[in-house]
């Protein structure tokens, strides 16, 4: 817990004795690495330490304080602790102490500035011919800190300032720049351009550069479409920019697409609730189907079963009926043969009988 013991002496109150030899300032920019160096003359035997901004301990003699990959070793030896900071961001900024321990305590003070280098500017042009005809340009650059220093340059030889305006993010650190021009007369062959200052460019300057001979052209073309249309009815005081045109045909396209996409998805969704009413009369149609279907089946069981039954009963009746029939034609035909026999005996008797009664006197 070494580290934090010398975090704590940086703090204490006896800091106020320090003797602070100089200090430095030091500026990077943003993602690049920042190298600190902290060399003694002395020859005697000494501890050196660095401390970041926050006060706590970067490195103690050889031995890490923070642990972060961002802060790296180059060189310790007995009068010389050099570290680095890799891809310095804006909460970097700030004042790195070096504390060197011998008979006394010494302090060295680095003070660190972090630029953010502006991107390349965008130019805007947009053109008023009502109530007092110019056109304005509008260079935009954002994420510069400090602030940029922009300037118009007209032709090849006059540089003049714009109305520039500065909006800081929500940090406070980094600012979004715009800088206006207004131009009253021009002609074919003039320009306009554009120049960004910065000191994170060391030196090379961001330029957006314009030509009024597009412009000039553009409305050129538009006042013969316009004369071509309709000669009778031109009136110099209603005449429309060409910026003004494009912005309107702009328009006009953005918004046609814009129902041609609403459109086709109404379309679709039409289709999509036309296919689902569809599935679900197919569905519905089947159900009732495969209801209808076990119906039948169900019918054509029952009338199987009951005709099964129907022809075992009446098989049974026949059946029954032929044995009552031969029974009867058997009780029949014995009785016929019995009542033969009986008559076939009573004959002899009675011829017998008759013979005995015959008068005496027919004899």
């Amino acid at each position: 817990m070494w580290w934090r013991l010398c975090s704590l002496l940086a703090w204490f109150p006896l800091q106020e004795a320090f003797q602070t030899d100089h200090m430095e300032t030091v500026t990077v920019e943003e993602g690049q690495t920042l190298t600190l160096k902290c060399v003694i003359s002395q020859a005697e035997t000494t501890s050196l330490q660095w401390l970041a901004p926050s006060g706590f301990t970067i490195f103690f003699s050889e031995r890490s304080g923070l642990k972060n990959s961002k802060y790296q070793l180059l060189h310790y030896s007995s009068n010389q602790l050099s570290i680095r900071v890799l891809n310095v961001t804006q909460q970097d900024e700030g004042v790195y102490k070096c504390l060197h321990y011998g008979n006394s305590v010494r302090t060295k003070e680095v003070k660190v500035i972090v630029l953010a280098t502006p991107v390349k500017p965008t130019l805007e042009v947009s053109a008023r011919m009502q109530n007092g005809e110019h056109v304005l340009l509008k260079c935009s650059t954002v994420r510069s800190k400090p602030p940029p220093r922009i300037t118009w340059l007209l032709g090849d030889d006059m540089e003049l300032q714009g109305e520039t305006h500065h909006e800081y993010e929500t940090d406070g650190k980094k600012c979004n720049s715009t800088s206006t021009l207004r131009v009253h007369t021009y002609g074919k062959n003039s320009t306009a351009s554009c120049i960004v200052r910065h000191k994170g460019l060391q030196g090379r300057k961001l330029v957006a550069p314009f030509r009024f001979e597009d412009l000039v052209t553009d409305q050129e073309t538009v006042s013969a479409a316009l004369e071509t249309s309709s000669p009778s009815s031109q009136d110099p005081q209603q005449s429309t920019s060409t910026e003004a045109n494009r912005q309107f045909v702009g328009l006009m396209r953005k918004n046609s697409g814009y129902l041609l996409l609403s459109l086709v998805s109404f379309l679709i969704f039409i289709l999509f609730i036309i296919v689902q009413l569809f599935i679900m009369k197919i569905r519905k149609a089947h159900v009732i189907w495969k209801k209808e279907n076990e119906i039948s089946e169900h019918t054509l069981e029952s009338y199987r079963s009951r005709s099964n039954n129907e022809e075992t009963s009446s098989q049974e009746n026949n059946s029954q009926t032929s044995r009552s029939k031969s029974c009867m034609n058997y009780i029949t035909q014995l009785y016929s043969e019995a009542k033969t026999k009986t008559k076939e005996k009573a004959q002899p008797s009675k011829f017998k009988g008759e013979l005995t009664h015959i008068p005496e006197s027919i004899v």
